[in-house]
């Protein structure tokens, strides 16, 4: 069966949330606070969330926001969190996660994507994402 990528469904937050509790590193994931901000970001019409479904199960997310700028002349894009489960990785699954984002980004007008990542530089130069600058944090 192919894999559909498309919004989250209500009963799938669950399953949502055991991917983040994968995805995450820097943070432990909380699910009180994980309801509280899916909240916010399926109201965010600046905020993109799809999943990926394949046969029923929820096997994957992206999440991304858009905007405006002034260095840019409109519109930007940032890719926050990309995430596949371990067992569907090297499918293509996290290129169609992208090309759906990609493609969200380009009918709102953004004229670039930026992220950051620390473990996935292969996969982004493979999709034709270059090196551009150095990321700073400051954990509050």
């Amino acid at each position: 069966m192919e894999t559909c990528i498309r919004q989250i469904q209500e009963t799938e937050l669950d399953d949502l949330f055991k991917l983040v509790e994968q995805f995450s590193t820097s943070f432990v994931p909380d699910k009180e606070l994980f309801q509280e901000s899916i909240g916010h970001l399926l109201s965010d019409e600046a905020a993109f969330l799809r999943v990926a479904v394949l046969d029923g199960k929820l096997i994957g997310y992206c999440l991304g926001f858009d905007h405006y700028t002034l260095y840019a002349n409109g519109r930007v894009s940032w890719l926050e969190e990309i995430m596949v489960a371990e067992a569907y990785r090297n499918q293509g699954i996290g290129k169609q996660l992208m090309d759906s984002f990609e493609d969200w980004t380009k009918s709102r007008q953004s004229r670039l994507i930026a992220l950051a990542t620390r473990r996935a530089a292969t996969f982004y130069k493979g999709l034709g994402y270059q090196e551009s600058a150095v990321y700073f944090r400051k954990l509050l």
